[in-house]
Order: C-alpha cells, then sequence, then structure tokens
C-alpha cells in the first residue's frame, strides 16, 4: 500500500525521456501446461527498455508461471520468447542470468548461516589477485543499504535478521546483479513505509538506466503509482494491458476477478470481557514495559515500522522468546509469563507467524498433518496416527475455514499463500485458544483471499476469541480492527478505536514519535 503522504507520484505513462526506445521482452502466444493443470493460455506480452511493467492477478493467475519461463526455470510448452530482440529457448536459469536477466522472488532465497554482506554477493563476489575484495565488498554493502534505507551490519547472520531486513539483503542482491531486466515478486510485502518509499525510488532510477522492471504485487494502490503500465491475468490468459494512467483500483479487482468485488465486512459482533491482561512486557532491545489488554470479540490491530517491536510483541505473548518477561492475566486468572510456546498453548494463546512457509507449516506434509500438527495425540491409538481419524479431524476444521476438501491430502506447498493462511488458522480451531495472535496475516495473497481471511478472523472473533493482529498494510490493519494501538521504538504511543480512525493519523503518530 502507498501510504497516505507518500513522495511517490503516478509516473508518465511511457519511459522517462532519454531511454531508448524498443523491446526488452517480447512473449508471443506463450502457453505453460502440467500434468492435469493449463498454467498459461496463449500469453502475448511485450515490456519495453525502462519500462515499469505490473503484472496482477489472483493466485494461480498464471504470474508465478509466466516468471519461471521469463527467468528460464521452466521452459513453455508452445510460444516465443524474445529478450532485446533476439529469439531465446531457456533451459535453465544461467541462461538467462547471462543475458542480464535476474530475479528477486517473494519466498526468500537468503542462506541463514552466512553473513548478511556475504548473501547479497552471493555469486557475484567481488575479487583481486584470486583473493576476496572483502573492503571492497563492504564498502559497496554500506552504499546499497544507503541507497535502500536501511541499517543491517555486514556482518550479522542474515538467519537472525528479521524478515523485513532479509527481503531487502534480496532485493540488494537483484541490484547488484547490474541486470538489464529485474523481475521484483511482492518485493514491499515485509517492508516499513520508509523501506518502500526507498524501493519506489531505485526502482525510479533503474528505469531511467534503461533497466526494464516486471513489478508483481497484490497492493494494487502500489501498482497504479509505480508502474507505467499494467497487465492483468486470468486463469492462465491475458485479460488486459493498458497504460497505468487508464486503469482504477476498481478496474484492477474487476479485470482479476471477473467481477467487482468489495473488501468490506459486515460485522455484527460486540467486544465482552477483558480475556487478556499483559503488562509491564518487556523484550531486552525490542520492547520497554508494554501493556495489552484484549477483549472477547474483538480485533486488536498493531501498528509500526518494522523495528517497532511488533513482531516482537507476538512473540512473547507466544513464549518464543525466552527473555521477555511480563505479568500476565486470561480470562481473570493469573498466569505464569510463558517462556515457550507449549506454556502459551496451555493458557490460551496461539499463534499464526509472519513467515508461514518457515515457522508455520511443514511444507512437504499434506495438509491434514499441517491442520492436525497441534493435536496429533486426538488422532492416534498406541502411538500411531490413524490416517482416517486425521482426515476426518481435518476435514471438519477446514470446513470451518472454507478450504476445499479435495486439497485435504495434497502437500502443503502446493497451496495458494490464502488456502495456506486458512489451514494455519484451521490447526488451531476447537483447541481452546481464547487469544489468536496473527503476524502478516494477508502477506503474499490476493485480493480474493484477502477477503476470505479478514472474515475468517471476524468470524472467529464472533466465537469469543479475542484477536490481535500486526500488519504492514495500515489501511488494512485500520479498516479490519477494533482498536489500533501504535508502536514505536518498543514502546505504546497511541492507542484508539479504528472507527474514525484514518491512516494519516497512524502514521502522523508515528513519524511526529521519531522525529522528535
Amino acid at each position: 500500500m502507498v501510504e497516505s503522504g507518500s513522495s511517490v507520484r503516478r509516473p508518465a505513462g511511457t519511459p522517462q525521456d532519454g531511454v531508448p526506445a524498443g523491446s526488452a521482452i517480447r512473449l508471443t502466444g506463450v502457453s505453460k501446461a502440467y500434468p492435469g493443470v493449463q498454467a498459461l493460455v496463449d500469453v502475448d506480452l511485450e515490456v519495453a527498455i525502462g519500462e515499469i511493467h505490473a503484472l496482477v492477478g489472483e493466485n494461480g493467475a498464471g504470474k508465478s508461471t509466466l516468471l519461471k519461463i521469463l527467468t528460464g526455470a521452466h521452459e513453455a510448452s508452445s510460444g516465443a520468447l524474445t529478450i532485446f530482440g533476439e529469439p531465446v529457448d531457456f533451459h535453465g536459469p544461467n541462461e538467462a542470468r547471462r543475458l542480464g536477466i535476474a530475479a528477486v522472488y517473494q519466498e526468500l532465497t537468503i542462506i541463514p548461516a552466512m553473513t548478511a554482506v556475504a548473501n547479497v554477493f552471493l555469486g557475484q563476489t567481488k575479487s583481486r589477485g584470486g583473493f576476496l575484495a572483502e573492503r571492497r565488498m563492504r564498502a559497496r554493502f554500506a552504499e546499497l543499504c544507503e541507497e535502500f534505507g536501511v541499517m543491517i551490519p555486514a556482518t550479522a547472520q542474515a538467519g537472525l535478521l528479521s524478515v523485513a531486513q532479509q527481503q531487502a539483503l534480496e532485493i540488494m542482491r537483484g541490484l547488484e546483479s547490474d541486470a538489464r531486466i529485474i523481475v521484483l515478486d511482492e518485493p514491499t510485502a515485509s517492508l516499513a513505509v520508509h523501506e518502500r518509499e526507498a524501493l519506489y525510488e531505485v526502482v525510479g532510477r533503474l528505469s531511467s538506466r534503461g533497466v526494464a522492471v516486471i513489478f508483481i504485487s497484490h497492493d494494487l494502490d502500489e501498482v497504479l503509482n509505480v508502474a507505467h503500465t499494467v497487465t492483468v491475468l486470468r486463469d492462465g490468459r491475458k485479460v488486459e494491458t493498458r497504460s497505468a494512467l487508464q486503469w482504477t483500483k476498481s478496474a484492477l479487482v474487476t479485470a482479476m476477478l471477473g467481477k467487482a468485488a468489495s473488501t468490506q465486512i459486515s460485522r455484527t459482533r460486540q467486544a465482552g470481557d477483558a480475556i487478556l491482561r499483559a503488562t509491564g512486557i518487556r523484550v531486552p532491545g525490542h520492547l520497554e514495559e508494554v501493556d495489552l489488554t484484549v477483549r472477547a470479540g474483538e480485533i486488536v490491530g498493531i501498528a509500526g515500522l518494522v523495528g517497532s517491536g511488533r513482531t516482537e510483541l507476538l512473540r512473547a505473548l507466544a513464549g518464543m522468546d525466552s527473555a521477555s518477561s511480563g505479568s500476565l492475566e486470561v480470562d481473570g486468572r493469573h498466569v505464569r509469563w510463558p517462556h515457550t510456546p507449549r506454556a502459551s498453548l496451555q493458557v490460551g494463546i496461539a499463534l499464526v507467524p509472519e513467515d508461514r512457509k518457515s515457522q508455520g507449516l511443514v511444507l512437504g506434509m499434506p495438509v491434514f498433518d499441517n491442520i492436525n500438527m497441534s493435536s496429533f495425540a486426538s488422532v492416534a491409538r498406541g502411538g500411531l496416527l490413524r490416517r482416517q481419524k486425521e482426515l476426518e479431524a481435518a476435514g471438519e476444521r477446514a470446513e470451518r475455514v472454507a478450504l476445499e476438501s479435495e486439497v485435504l491430502a495434497r502437500p502443503v506447498r502446493t497451496l495458494s499463500g490464502g488456502n495456506q493462511q486458512k489451514a494455519l488458522i484451521a490447526r488451531w480451531i476447537d483447541r481452546g485458544v481464547r487469544v489468536l495472535l496473527v503476524d502478516e496475516p494477508t502477506r503474499g495473497i490476493d485480493v480474493g483471499a484477502k477477503v476470505e481471511v479478514f472474515t475468517l478472523l471476524d468470524w472467529l472473533a464472533a466465537q469469543g476469541l479475542g484477536v490481535v493482529m500486526v500488519s504492514s498494510e495500515l489501511e488494512e490493519l485500520v479498516g479490519h480492527s477494533d482498536r489500533v494501538m501504535t508502536l514505536v521504538g518498543g514502546r505504546v504511543v497511541a492507542e484508539a478505536p479504528a472507527a474514525g480512525l484514518a491512516v494519516s493519523d497512524v502514521l502522523r503518530v508515528i513519524f511526529d514519535v521519531e522525529e522528535t
């Protein structure tokens, strides 16, 4: 989402003056079939030199397949691809890279055990006389950090960085590749407002240098403000390509879904008594004396920039930070502060984490096992899991979250982002959870799936749960919360009912405090 007060302006309908004219990418009649699935059907697409070209569509529309063909990861079943006017037939990603195509994917590919600087220069190290030029790489790393507006220690172990910092490393690696075509797949999904602004500026500079940029985002406001041109895909087919100046957000949604859609959710619930009171929450280096109250039937939104302590607050409540401390009451009963996830679950607190693929799901296991993971004992006999019982138990929960029973036996990695999120939420249904913590619940999912996830969270609150939600999408946070608490520098600086609250109000509080 491009926040209120953003300095980003909608670009002209064509690349900037001074950029050589011509085609960087042309796909003609490209189709791709997998066993039992027609992923792309006769797609034509042209991206000019220096153009910022956005691709939008629901999950499953064909965006990822098209990118894999363009970057050499997959071969098209039919059709033609030309790069800078030359016909190509890629047989692997290395061939695409040699022609100057770089990709920054939504799914992180950092090497956790390596340093931040080593991840940025992975596969493109600088050397002198056969030895690594570490001083040069660190100097360039510092330049990239300044250009991108982030502060990441060069020697920090990448696996210990936040998801947002890891995403920044991925983007910096792509920028350092000196590519002529850059693919950015959901590049801002985990970034704070100032980091997004910095990325937009970088993308604009790349365009002015003649680099073609393919920009994929589920944030339609962002798309309309960043791109020169927008192409909509639906069910593997190209629906339409227009200048960004000729699209509106509602027109994009209609083109993506094939019908008009509303993101508004009808609410009939009312908040009840407090079910969680946490006071004096401390996480060394992250949180200082934070108080949080959550009532039954209430959704509390936690706003703040990356590094404000939002995720650390949820992790502390979920028992995932052994250094955290505080005082905790659940349903009016004082309980010991949890230092393990098991301790949190025992008092009715569960977490749906920010990175569902590495922290929440076991990707190689079937959907039903991922749903039952918190309650295997209930579907086992004599220490052995009973498959039929597993399917029945998972099926009941899947039905509650509108997850089709046909997908239960499939590996969870094959599901769309929205359905993966549903599976994670289904895990905690009928498990005695009183408070559900959700971190970035709509990260990397399309507009239709977002509505389904928010409808599900609203339904859970209507059943008497308390929901605590962290989201970088402030418009969504304000629109789907009952109350918004804002963190800056590990402290609560504001708290207000969401009704009547504007995104600009939240941003003003954040930046006014940070500047004092």
